[in-house]
């Protein structure tokens, strides 16, 4: 591999908390190497900080639970911790909206964003997660808070087949809550071909509280059925050349058939509880999310530039449980297609002894078509379409093997086209309903010219510093704004997009052998920021106002000896705005954006080699930044958060070179509690209870 490529947005990377702890043979965690910023890099090369799950650290998580936001909230330092549910709402990064792609591919949809793009793929067919934390243009439209690219499988070996063949079940102290999952893994080389299989089948039981209660049936992965399969086809044409094929597919379906039962705010948990309406015309879930990529590779096009082309294709459907806030009654979806291409150039300019220069540049070109409908077929959303041309520059510098500068800039050209269309009548906090308007539709234009800037000095191996400045540019949820519009033209709403300048400091290092540690600070501002805020009536809104949001972060890890590791991390955030945009900032960005602190904590033993175990901690602490109106009420995203600890256990035992037996045990100890979307949503319909303890055994065969 060529040492010190750029990253296409020159943000780079430090390796941190859960990549440092995917195994006890890790050694030299600075010379991992990540593919996040589209181009291969050297870790010491890189000026800002990235989480990094490791394929170890998935599979060992996956012992656990198979969710991906739960695996996601025990390695990710700033990410919010999640619902327990099928939405991640309040799970932001660094209290920011995040962009969610597979190899590339973008999941989210901005346009409506409907905290449905966590999870899409199974944990099985997954290689690596990258996480960029803070504004990022890498890759285009919603990546305020950062990046989480889920990185697929890929063949490693040289025979003609491998694989893996797990098997396992999940289940609780209580009845009816048995579930199964099964995946299998072939991958392999033919002479210049080479392939890999992924498919994974799940099935989940009821879920349950610490008391053996239902769990609310809103947004439930109770009862679930959770299909992937991913086939991804390589051919090298010869030593520089390479073109490469995959197709990745994911299907979320529920039949759970459980009544509501609503709760009191701060008091009774609000359950599940006898038979459900059976009014769903379509069973809740993510029904389907087909990927479809094809890249190619040249690393030797001319001149010492290499070449690489990405096309991609993406159609997303999510579909909500049956609701009676519509007139009549219903039941929302929201669908997605995206296509796409990356062109990228990367010449080097020079390379002497004691500097090397490189370039990257290139344009990425996307088409979203998003739209947000009722499964009757009534629209909630007009159709909305946005096509964006990006072009964009790079430069990288290092000097004498210990300094590396970075720049770029790229231009955002973005033309949104919204069809006419009639607003869904809604119930209103009167128990009244909405009147239907027609709203003209029309073009939006969006341009803007975004940059970062970064350096990082390696002094020595015990010390390195690093910081940089990025930018990033997103459309404002233009869906959410449009479906309320009380506007008969879209020409006299607030659709200004958002600019967020992210500014980062830290240092990371390992003294001796046996300590690793990174401590970042970060800054992030916006001259029009988005937060969701409760009108007098209650109803939602987005508040549109400048924003400063500001954090710490960092993790320590320890291998004092080689059979035995342990370590932990810590974030906080902080999120202030000026509502009337009078350099007044005394005002609080709620709770729905800033996550409680959070600590993570972990230790892994390796008693005899054929044997490992471990145990992981996540607290949270309190949040109690708002206070409650005079009737004792909180508005949305201001409720007090009270803190909870809760453990997990994994297990896993090699019988030998082939077979693997794996137990894991979520909620270790039966806490009864609350997640934190509970408490500072303040409403009684959201107040629910967490899972309680679950269990997970798993048979693995390799081959």
């Amino acid at each position: 591999m060529k040492k010190g490529l750029i990253s296409a947005a020159c943000l780079g990377t430090t390796v941190a908390f859960a990549q440092v702890k995917d195994t006890l043979q890790t050694k030299n965690v600075e010379e991992v190497v990540m593919t996040a910023s589209r181009k291969k890099e050297n870790i010491k090369e890189v000026p800002s900080s990235i989480t990094v799950v490791a394929e170890k650290q998935i599979q060992s998580q996956l012992t656990v639970n198979s969710d991906i936001t739960s695996i996601l909230q025990y390695t990710v330092p700033s990410l919010g911790t999640n619902s327990g549910q099928t939405s991640n709402t309040g799970q932001t990064l660094r209290g920011r909206q995040v962009l969610v792609l597979i190899d590339g591919i973008p999941q989210s949809t901005p346009l409506r964003n409907g905290a449905r793009d966590l999870r899409v793929i199974d944990p099985s067919a997954i290689e690596r997660v990258e996480v960029i934390k803070g504004a990022s243009s890498i890759y285009g439209n919603g990546a305020d808070g950062g990046i989480i690219n889920y990185i697929t499988k890929r063949n490693k070996t040289d025979k003609k087949i491998s694989g893996i063949s797990q098997i396992g079940f999940t289940g609780q102290p209580y009845g009816g809550t048995l579930g199964v999952r099964a995946s299998q893994l072939l991958s392999g080389k033919v002479n210049k071909f080479d392939y890999t299989l992924s498919l994974a089948y799940e099935r989940t039981g009821y879920m349950k509280d610490a008391d053996g209660v239902y769990l609310s049936p809103t947004y439930s992965t109770a009862k679930m059925d959770n299909y992937n399969g991913m086939l991804k086809l390589g051919y090298d044409i010869n030593d520089n050349q390479r073109i490469e094929a995959s197709y990745i597919g994911y299907s979320s379906k529920s039949d759970l058939n459980l009544g509501l039962k609503t709760g009191k705010y701060g008091i009774t948990p609000t359950i599940g509880e006898g038979e459900g309406k059976i009014l769903e015309t379509t069973p809740q879930g993510t029904p389907r999310n087909h990927n479809i990529r094809v890249s190619y590779d040249n690393k030797n096009l001319f001149a010492g530039t290499s070449l690489n082309i990405n096309l991609y294709y993406q159609d997303f459907k999510t579909v909500y449980g049956y609701s009676d806030t519509f007139f009549n009654g219903g039941q929302s979806n929201v669908l997605s297609k995206k296509a796409g291409a990356r062109f990228n150039f990367d010449t080097q300019l020079w390379n002497s002894p004691n500097s090397q220069g490189e370039i990257i540049y290139g344009a990425d070109i996307l088409n979203d078509q998003t739209v947000q409908k009722l499964e009757d077929g009534r629209f909630w959303t007009p159709n909305m379409s946005m096509t964006n041309i990006a072009p964009f520059v790079l430069a990288k510098i290092d000097l004498f093997k210990k300094l590396t500068i970075k720049g770029g800039l790229r231009y955002e050209n973005i033309k949104v086209n919204v069809d006419d269309f009639n607003t869904l009548s809604v119930i209103k906090s009167d128990g009244t309903f909405t009147t239907s308007i027609p709203v003209a539709g029309g073009k939006l234009n969006y341009n803007a010219l975004v940059g970062n800037i970064g350096i990082r000095y390696n002094i020595e191996p015990f010390i390195n510093l690093f910081g940089s400045f990025s930018q990033a540019y997103s459309i404002n949820e233009l869906g959410r704004i449009l479906r309320t519009s009380t506007s008969e033209t879209i020409q006299s709403l607030e659709t200004k997009p958002i600019i967020v300048n992210n500014y980062e400091l830290g240092a990371t290092g390992q003294i001796s052998n046996w300590l690793n540690y990174e401590l970042t600070s970060y800054v992030s501002t916006s001259k029009l920021g988005a937060s969701f805020v409760q009108s007098p009536d209650r109803a939602l809104m987005i508040q549109r106002s400048p924003e400063i949001v500001y954090g710490v972060e960092g993790f320590l890890h320890f291998t004092p000896v080689k059979w035995l590791q342990f370590g932990g991390s810590y974030s906080w955030m902080e999120g202030i705005t000026s509502v009337k945009d009078d350099g007044d900032y005394s005002t609080k960005i709620n709770n729905s954006r800033i996550s409680a602190p959070k600590v993570l904590a972990y230790v892994q033993a390796k008693p005899i080699p054929a044997l490992s175990i471990g145990l992981d901690m996540l607290h949270s602490f309190k949040q109690d930044r708002f206070s409650p109106n005079a009737k004792g009420l909180y508005a949305y995203g201001e409720g007090y958060v009270p803190e909870y600890t809760v453990f997990n256990f994994k297990s896993s035992y090699e019988v030998n070179r082939n077979w693997r037996l794996s137990l894991g045990i979520e909620n270790l100890f039966n806490k009864l509690y609350q997640p934190n979307i509970s408490w500072w949503a303040a409403r009684d319909s959201d107040f629910t209870n967490s899972l309680g303890m679950r269990g997970t055994f798993m048979v693995e065969y390799k081959f």
